[in-house]
């Protein structure tokens, strides 16, 4: 884990490099951003909705009981904010984008295409890393802010149904809960977690050797190894701004 560690970070290095000195073209990133966060969008917005669902209805009921039903939008807003929507699309992208980033660039490996792109003298880490890092860097925390709009309606609609909240105090709680700071980090945790995701599945597959079922194996080991980073990254960022 140690070394994969490092060649990720060399990796990293590499690909702002190639995106600083003007290398990388544009249509490639473009095309990479379509592919990891717009065809990712159903299932994030599927996952993110119906988690929301339910975690309202958990906590209504019981704020209900205490008199405290006022606080449910607020409290799912911090919920949503602070975890769900960034954590959640992360694992969504890394299970669906991710592996298939993972499976390309193995099979590429597998098949000499690399090799052949050392012959025109192209950094190949470069020309492959580059769009995938810089399109999750990007679209990731644009799909987070969606994710979290959807997740809100899906906990007003729910709360109505449960416990015949009004939506009106539904979103005033969500307003006065809201803090551009939680916003803030929610966005920073989308913009790493998405570049973690492209980075190590990228990595997984660039190290694949052998045939079609290390192909595989190595697309299992992207979906697993995103997903840790992604946690541990998680981690780290609660450590340092909310500890």
């Amino acid at each position: 884990m140690i070394k994969f560690f490092g060649e990720c970070v060399q990796n990293l290095i590499t690909s702002v490099k190639y995106i600083c000195t003007g290398k990388m073209r544009i249509v490639h990133a473009l095309e990479q951003a379509v592919s990891i966060s717009w065809n990712s969008l159903p299932i994030i917005l599927a996952v993110i909705a119906i988690t929301s669902a339910v975690i309202t209805i958990q906590i209504s009921k019981q704020f209900l009981m205490t008199g405290a039903e006022t606080y449910v939008g607020g409290t799912l807003l911090i919920v949503l904010l602070r975890e769900i929507a960034p954590g959640f699309t992360a694992l969504a992208v890394g299970a669906r984008a991710g592996t298939a980033i993972s499976a390309e660039i193995a099979n590429m490996q597998v098949t000499s295409q690399v090799d052949a792109i050392k012959t025109l003298k192209v950094d190949p880490v470069g020309y492959y890393f580059a769009p995938r890092i810089l399109a999750a860097g990007i679209t990731i925390p644009m799909t987070v802010i969606i994710a979290e709009v959807i997740g809100l309606i899906a906990g007003m609609w729910v709360s109505n149904l449960a416990i015949d909240l009004h939506p009106a105090r539904f979103w005033e709680s969500v307003k006065w809960w809201l803090s551009t700071r939680d916003f803030y980090i929610s966005i920073f945790k989308g913009f790493v977690f998405g570049i973690l995701v492209a980075l190590v599945c990228a990595t997984q597959g660039y190290n694949t050797k052998g045939g079609a079922k290390e192909v595989g194996l190595s697309t299992t080991q992207a979906a697993i190894k995103s997903t840790i980073y992604m946690l541990v990254a998680d981690f780290l960022i609660n450590l340092i701004f909310y500890l």
